[in-house]
């Protein structure tokens, strides 16, 4: 039986003696994650960065909106046309400059030009008128060369008009057309003044021909009259007959030649010179109100005044046939302008003319200049308004109205320093800042060679500080301890 068996004993055999050899092999054999995790945690060795050497700054760093300055939509007052107002040239385009004397649009013909000022054009601006929107007027034709009147008077007066004239002559426009009738009524007037001057004539030649006095022939008439009737009494009275009728003829006679001596009465020649003239006055006060009528004006459709004069065009929603409704136009100030906000705190440490600098869409930065700095709001955010130095106006074209990053230095070393990590520094006993190099290897730990050097320390920024070596040496790239 175990001989016919042999075969089935022998292979148990071998398997007992496998599986005795395994248990003694796995006994023996240790995996190196069982010998890590027997072996204990190493020994801590001094955690360490290196010494950098460059340029620290301090930087305020907010959120700004970049585009022209002080953009406003244009209304244009239609009010004057009786019909439609038909957009019908000198449409500008976007990123045009508008500057004094410049034609806004044209409509229905006629121009907008554009003039210097703050106050909107409300009333059409004519002889005789006076306000704060005449002075305004008389302002801006000094700021552009035209002699307006004094602007210390707010009235409209012949110099105004005058000056207005020229201004449409710059313009390239016939003056606007006067109210109806105006131009007869100057005629009108003119042809009155002239036929009061010629009875005024008449009568100065009445008064005189009646003030001359008597001619000689009629002292001569009067002289022989009384000759005659002296002859014919003395032939009476020699003649024996009665003479009484012919002395009295001579009495009457006498008071005739006597009268010719005496000045003439021109009092009614005189009335009638006084009337006429009179007659002049009224006639030349009616041509002055006439010529006033017809003097050169201002219609509010006509112009527009805007501040901070180059302006750039920015948009345009009009064209050439269009009827003029609501905002034909966005312009804003020809200079860039960088506006941002800063909590109360930031804005504290930044000063009108510091320099900053902003993001473009390449990723380099581009210069920057504080101009003003507003009082913080109720939310203690205070606006910052900054001024970009020049940009391309294709840069400023990607870059309109986008948000960007600001950075402000408010404080930077003067050229490169050494800089370590606040956490570096150490107070010695005598209260000196100090930093500990490591001379040997940060893995032996407290075993590992080191020294203490006294440091100044300068500015802080983004968690470094500026150190020069006061004893002992510091180099770029040593490394100090932070921790261990």
């Amino acid at each position: 039986m175990l001989r016919g068996n042999r075969g089935l004993w022998i292979t148990a055999l071998v398997a007992v003696v496998a599986l005795g050899g395994g248990i003694l092999l796995g006994q023996l054999v240790v995996s190196p994650f069982d010998r890590a995790a027997g072996a204990g945690a190493p020994e801590p060795g001094l955690v360490t960065v290196p010494v950098e050497y460059g340029e620290l700054s301090n930087d305020v760093t907010l959120r700004g909106d970049i585009g022209y300055n002080d953009a406003v939509e244009l209304q244009f007052d239609t009010s004057s046309f009786e019909g439609a107002a038909i957009v019908t040239g000198q449409v500008p385009e976007a990123g045009a400059e508008v500057n004094a004397l410049s034609i806004a649009l044209e409509v229905t013909g006629r121009p907008v030009i554009v003039l210097p000022g703050e106050l909107p054009a409300y009333r059409t601006l004519r002889f005789g008128v006076s306000g704060p929107d005449v002075v305004q007027l008389k302002e801006a034709l000094a700021e552009v060369g035209i002699a307006g009147g004094d602007p210390a008077s707010d009235l409209f007066d012949q110099e105004t008009a005058n000056g207005l004239a020229e201004l449409y002559n710059q313009a390239g426009y016939p003056l606007p057309e006067p109210e109806e009738g105006a131009r007869e009524a100057v005629a009108a007037a003119e042809a009155g003044v002239r036929d009061a001057e010629q009875q005024v004539a008449d009568a100065e030649a009445a008064v005189a021909s009646a003030g001359q006095g008597a001619s000689p022939v009629e002292v001569r008439e009067a002289d022989n009259e009384i000759a005659s009737l002296w002859r014919q009494i003395r032939e009476a009275e020699g003649a024996g007959e009665d003479a009484s009728d012919l002395r009295d003829q001579l009495e009457v006679a006498k008071l005739r030649r006597q009268e010719l001596d005496q000045p003439k009465d021109t009092s009614a020649e005189q009335a009638m010179l006084d009337s006429a003239r009179d007659g002049v006055a009224s006639a030349q006060e009616s041509l002055v109100s006439a010529q006033q009528d017809a003097l050169p004006f201002l219609p509010a459709s006509e112009v527009m005044f805007l501040g901070d004069l180059p302006r750039r065009v920015d948009t345009v929603s009009v064209s050439r046939g269009d009827a003029l409704e609501g905002a034909a136009m966005t312009v804003s100030g020809a200079s860039v302008q960088l506006s941002g906000a800063a909590s109360s705190t930031d804005a504290g440490l930044l000063e009108e003319g510091m320099t900053a600098s902003f993001a473009l869409p390449d990723g380099t930065e581009h210069p920057a200049t504080i101009t003003k700095i507003a009082k913080s709001d109720e939310g203690g955010r205070t606006k910052i308004m900054f001024e970009p130095d020049p940009l391309e106006p294709s840069v400023m074209r990607e870059i309109q109205g986008e948000n960007v990053r600001i950075s402000i230095p408010v404080g930077a070393t003067d050229g490169e320093v050494l800089s370590v990590p606040y956490a570096a520094l150490t107070a010695g006993p005598g209260g000196e800042s100090r930093v500990e190099v490591v001379d040997g290897d940060p893995r032996d730990g407290e075993d590992a060679e080191t020294r203490l050097v006294v440091v100044e320390t300068g500015l802080a920024a983004d968690g470094y500080v500026e150190v020069t070596p006061e004893d002992g040496e510091l180099e770029e790239g040593d490394l100090v301890v932070v921790g261990s």
